[in-house]
C-alpha cells in the first residue's frame, strides 16, 4: 500500500496528554491542540484542573473533541481514574503523552546538596509518574489491540548535568525498556527530547538575556530557541500509522543542540 498523507490522521483515536493544563503558553498545549487537529479525542489531564478544561474548551470551541481532568500522576489511583475518565466519555486510550514534568520549579538545584526528600519529590514526578500512567493505560491499550506511548524526555539529558536531567535521562531507560517488553502487543513507546522551547516554562527558566541563550546561538547548528508548536509534527508522526514502525527512540528537536548519529 502506497503512503498517504491520512496516515497522520487520529480519527478515531483517544489520547491523553499529561501536563496539558498549565502555564498558557505550554508544550502540552501545544500537544493537545495538534491531536485533536489530528482527530484525535483528547484528555487535557493535569493537576491543575481548572488549566485542564481551559485548553479542552479551547479545543471544542475549535470544533475538536476534548475533556479535561485533573490526575495528580504520582497517585496510582488518580492515574486509573484519569484512565476511568477517558473510557467514560470516549470508550478507551489508544495515546499516552506523558509530558507532565517538573522543570522551572526547579531552578539551579546542586544535586550534592539536595536533600533525599526534594530528590525522591522530583524524580517521583519526571520519571515514576510517566511509569505510573503507562501502568494505567496499558490494560486500555492492550484490549484495543495495541497503542503509543510519547514519553518526554528532554536535550538537558545529552548529557545529564542537573537533578532534572538525571530524570529526563532515566525516563529514557524507561521508554526503551518498555518498547521492548510491549513491542509484540502492538504499542509502540518513544521519546521526544525537545531543545530550548519558548514556552513559558522555558522562557522562565532561560530568560531571552540569559548567558546560556548566547551559549546556543554559538554552538547550536540552527535556531537556539523553537516554538511549543515545533514539537507537534513529532508527536503526531510517533502516535499515527505513519510511525507505525517506530518504537524505542528518542527523537531530538532542538535545532541541532543534542547532534547523535
Amino acid at each position: 500500500m502506497s503512503f498517504t498523507m491520512e496516515q497522520f490522521r487520529l480519527a478515531g483515536k483517544v489520547a491523553i496528554v499529561t501536563g496539558a493544563g498549565g502555564r498558557g503558553n505550554s508544550i502540552g498545549r501545544a500537544y493537545a491542540l495538534g491531536l485533536a487537529n489530528a482527530g484525535a479525542a483528547v484528555v487535557v489531564a493535569d493537576i491543575n484542573e481548572q488549566g485542564a478544561g481551559a485548553v479542552a474548551a479551547e479545543i471544542n470551541a475549535a470544533g475538536g473533541t476534548a475533556i479535561g481532568v485533573r490526575v495528580d500522576i504520582t497517585d496510582p489511583a488518580s492515574a486509573t481514574a484519569m484512565v476511568d475518565a477517558a473510557t467514560t466519555a470516549f470508550g478507551g486510550v489508544d495515546i499516552l503523552v506523558n509530558n507532565a514534568a517538573l522543570m522551572a520549579e526547579l531552578g539551579m538545584l546542586h544535586v550534592a546538596d539536595v536533600s533525599l526528600q526534594e530528590w525522591n519529590r522530583i524524580l517521583n514526578v519526571n520519571l515514576t509518574g510517566a511509569l505510573i500512567c503507562a501502568q494505567a493505560v496499558i490494560p486500555s491499550m492492550r484490549a484495543r489491540g495495541g497503542g503509543r506511548i510519547v514519553n518526554q524526555t528532554s536535550g538537558g539529558a545529552f548529557p545529564a548535568t542537573s537533578i532534572y536531567g538525571i530524570g529526563k535521562l532515566a525516563l529514557v531507560g524507561l521508554t526503551t525498556t518498555l518498547a521492548k517488553q510491549l513491542g509484540k502487543e502492538g504499542i509502540n513507546v518513544n521519546a521526544i527530547a525537545p531543545g530550548n522551547v519558548t514556552s513559558d516554562a522555558g522562557r522562565m527558566l532561560v530568560p531571552e538575556e540569559s548567558p546560556f541563550i548566547k551559549f546556543l546561538e554559538m554552538t547550536v547548528a540552527s535556531r537556539p530557541r523553537g516554538s511549543p508548536e515545533e514539537l507537534v509534527g513529532a508527536l503526531l508522526l510517533l502516535c499515527s500509522d505513519a510511525g507505525a514502525w517506530i518504537t524505542g527512540q528518542v527523537i531530538h528537536i532542538d535545532g541541532g543542540w543534542v547532534i547523535r548519529p
